[in-house]
């Protein structure tokens, strides 16, 4: 009996030297907003849920709920917050109405292209300043970067768009701060889940819509119901995710388990954007034998849309200090990033 107690301290002891990063089990539940069917947009929550398990060797485990099974979409912040999930992983962006800067984390119509909104959150005080925002505005939540994904189209739509005329009247999706330049084209905009919009479109609730880049779009179908599909994606030239925890689920963590999660979302991040840039061109190419007309957005129309989004963005800016702080920090950034980016890539016909 003895030396089976001698042997218990002496395994306790081992396990405290060699295995207290991992001593503490997390069991998370993690709601998606997304399909992990998706590429780039939802397939990293599912990546970053397994790692996690192999990683920590079953010390952390997240258990995924496809979009709706646990909680709507639209309720993953609140549900996170609350404590009611431990995680969640979405667009942040639809939570503008609650949080009016985070559509800054999330998209920003002109904005930066992917490579640059990392190297700005990363090295520019962004990740810093996501976690203030959520906190200034009561919220009990660490935001996670967990994906990023080039630019969207600039949607699908029933007939040719010719002018910004065309928008007067036009019931369609758009989502974040690009909806709100819409509005001011005279757009009725209405914000759904992306499950439900291929019924919308189908039964004329919606007259158009966008959603995300061609590798998506296809899946949920839009090209089976309209044909014009429109590009550059102005409104989303990135497209950010996050992995939402709850604060106090979040101090629970080790050191090393909170390494292997920011570790485990970067990795997501970059293989998000990969498994979009490698998928996107086979389908984009596919399109014209399908029907579907790619159209490009002309310069004046494109210059015309950009100064609608500025007068849009020093409006937020003008309503919100944490917005105001961001957008600002964004801003000062890009004056220099521009010299770089001009001058050291390839023009597009190029390359």
């Amino acid at each position: 009996m003895k030396l089976l107690k001698a042997a218990t301290v002496i395994a306790g002891a081992l396990a405290i030297t060699t295995g207290s990063a991992f001593a503490d089990n997390l069991r998370w539940k993690m709601p998606v907003a997304f399909s992990t069917n998706l590429p780039g947009l939802g397939s990293p929550a599912a990546w970053v849920a397994d790692n996690l398990t192999t990683a920590s060797d079953g010390s952390i485990q997240v258990r995924v709920y496809e979009p709706g099974k646990l909680v709507p979409p639209f309720d993953i912040l609140d549900s996170v917050s609350d404590g009611k999930v431990a995680a969640g992983y979405t667009w942040i962006g639809y939570d503008q109405g609650k949080v009016p800067a985070v559509p800054l984390f999330a998209a920003v119509p002109f904005g930066m292209k992917p490579w640059a909104y990392i190297g700005w959150y990363y090295y520019g005080g962004g990740e810093q300043m996501l976690q203030d925002v959520y906190a200034n505005k009561g919220y009990n939540v660490h935001a996670q970067l967990c994906g990023i994904i080039g630019p969207e189209t600039a949607g699908w739509y029933k007939n040719k768009i010719t002018s910004l005329d065309d928008y007067k009247g036009m019931k369609i999706r758009f989502a974040g701060l690009g909806g709100k330049v819409l509005e001011k084209l005279g757009a009725s905009v209405t914000m759904m889940p992306g499950g439900e919009l291929y019924q919308a479109l189908e039964k004329g609730t919606i007259d158009a819509t966008e959603f995300s880049m061609p590798a998506i779009d296809q899946i949920l179908g839009f090209d089976q119901i309209v044909k014009y599909n429109l590009f550059p994606g102005w409104h989303q030239p990135f497209t950010a995710q996050y992995m939402l925890i709850n604060n106090d689920e979040w101090a629970k963590a080790t050191k090393a388990q909170k390494a292997l999660v920011e570790a485990s979302c970067t990795a997501a991040t970059t293989r998000g954007l990969a498994e979009g840039e490698y998928k996107n061109g086979k389908v984009l190419a596919g399109f014209q034998a399908e029907g579907v007309h790619a159209d490009q957005i002309p310069r004046e129309v494109l210059e015309k849309l950009k100064s609608v989004t500025q007068e849009v963005l020093k409006e937020e800016a003008a309503k919100d200090a944490d917005f105001k702080k961001v957008y600002e920090s964004q801003q000062e950034f890009m004056k220099t990033y521009k010299i770089w980016d001009q001058r050291a890539y390839l023009p597009a016909d190029m390359d």
